[in-house]
C-alpha cells in the first residue's frame, strides 16, 4: 500500500468528457486507502437517447442523472467509513448544474433550478476539486479509442461548450481550492511517472481559490 498522505478527506477529479476522471480515480483506488465513488452513467438508460434527440431527452436525462447522483452521495457520504482515510469521487455534485444549463432551454432549466436546490445542501462540498484540462482533439482521441457508441457523434462544439460552462463555475469559488492541471498528452495510465506527478500535486496544500498549473514530465 501507497504511503502517500494527502492533507484532504474528499477529493473530487473533474472535467470534460474523455479527460481520464475515472482511470485517474481508479489508479488511486488501487495504491491509496480510499473510497471510490464513480459516476454510474451507464445506468441512464436516457443517455444514449439524448445523444440522438436532445431537444427531446435532455430535461428527462439530467433529471435522472441528478437523482442518482444524489443517492449516491447520500449512500456513501451521509455514512461515516471508518476503513478509508480519503474519499475520491470522479465527479462533483454541481456538475449537475453545469451541464442542465448547457441543456436545457430557459423554462426547463428554471424547473430544474428549484429541483436542484432543495438537493444540494445534503452533499458536502470537496475539500479539493480537480480539473483535469486537455484540449478539444485530445478529449476526441480518447471518446473514439474507448469507443462508447453513443458518444462517436459528440461534436467538438459540444466538448468546448463543456469547458467554458466548468470554467465560468470554477473561477468564481472561493470557499474551497480548485486546482486546474492542464494535461494536454499525459498519459497516467501508461506512464506511471505522469500518474506519480499528478499524485504529487495532491499532496499539497492550497488555499481556497483557483490555482492553475501545466504538467509537464
Amino acid at each position: 500500500m501507497e504511503h502517500t498522505h494527502f492533507p484532504y478527506k474528499y477529493i473530487a477529479i473533474e472535467g470534460n468528457i474523455g479527460a481520464g476522471k475515472t482511470s485517474f480515480c481508479e489508479l488511486l483506488q488501487k495504491d491509496t486507502n480510499c473510497k471510490l465513488i464513480l459516476e454510474e452513467f451507464k445506468e441512464n438508460p436516457f443517455l444514449p437517447l439524448f445523444y440522438k434527440d436532445p431537444d427531446r431527452y435532455a430535461f428527462t436525462l439530467e433529471l435522472f442523472f441528478m437523482t442518482e447522483r444524489y443517492k449516491q452521495f447520500q449512500s456513501s457520504m451521509v455514512t461515516a467509513d471508518m476503513f478509508s482515510d480519503y474519499i475520491i469521487s470522479d465527479y462533483f455534485f454541481t456538475k449537475t448544474l453545469l451541464f442542465a444549463r448547457k441543456n436545457l432551454p430557459d423554462h426547463e432549466y428554471k424547473l430544474f433550478l428549484k429541483l436542484y436546490g432543495a438537493l444540494e445542501n445534503g452533499i458536502p462540498q470537496p475539500d479539493l476539486l480537480i480539473y483535469f484540462h486537455r484540449n478539444v482533439d485530445i478529449l476526441l482521441q480518447n471518446i473514439k479509442q474507448r469507443a462508447r457508441s453513443y458518444e462517436l457523434k459528440i461534436k467538438p462544439e459540444y466538448l468546448i461548450e463543456i469547458q467554458d460552462s466548468y470554467f465560468d463555475y470554477l473561477r468564481n469559488i472561493r470557499s474551497f481550492p480548485v486546482l486546474i492541471i492542464d494535461l494536454q498528452d499525459i498519459d497516467f495510465v501508461k506512464n506511471n511517472s505522469h500518474y506519480e506527478e499528478v499524485k504529487r500535486l495532491m499532496t499539497k496544500t492550497y488555499q481556497p481559490g483557483v490555482h492553475r498549473m501545466t504538467l509537464v514530465v
